[in-house]
C-alpha cells in the first residue's frame, strides 16, 4: 500500500505563488508517473501536472507557463511550484501515483485563490 500526503496549500492572493508537496511512502521512482490533480466545487477532477518515471513532465494547457511540477526521488517527494495564481486556480488539489496497475491517491490540499 503506498501512502502520499499531501501539503503547502493555503490562502493566497491572485499573482502569488505556492508549492505543494506530495510526500510519498514508497520510492517514486518505482512508480509509472506521479500527478497533480485538481477539482473545483461543482467541477470534475482534472490533471494539472504529471511526472514519469523517467523524468518527462507534461502540464495541462490551462497552466502551462504558470506551474512547474518536480520531484525529489531521495526525499520521495513530488513538489507542484505554483505561480501567478489565478482565482479560477482555486480547488483542493490532489497528488495520485500509479504504481503497476494501482492508483494511489492523497487526501488532497485546499488552494484558494483571492481576487
Amino acid at each position: 500500500q503506498v501512502q502520499l500526503v499531501e501539503s503547502g496549500g493555503g490562502l493566497v492572493q491572485a499573482g502569488g505563488s505556492l508549492r505543494l508537496s506530495c510526500a510519498a511512502s514508497t520510492k517514486i521512482v518505482s512508480a509509472n508517473a506521479m500527478s497533480w490533480y485538481r477539482q473545483a466545487p461543482g467541477k470534475q477532477r482534472e490533471l494539472v501536472a504529471r511526472i514519469f518515471g523517467g523524468g518527462t513532465t507534461n502540464v495541462a494547457s490551462s497552466v502551462k507557463g504558470r506551474f512547474t511540477i518536480s520531484r525529489d526521488v531521495a526525499k520521495n517527494t513530488v513538489y507542484l511550484q505554483m505561480n501567478s495564481l489565478k482565482p479560477e486556480d482555486t480547488a483542493v488539489y490532489y497528488c495520485a501515483g500509479r504504481y503497476g496497475i494501482s492508483d494511489y491517491w492523497g487526501q488532497g490540499t485546499q488552494v484558494t485563490v483571492s481576487s
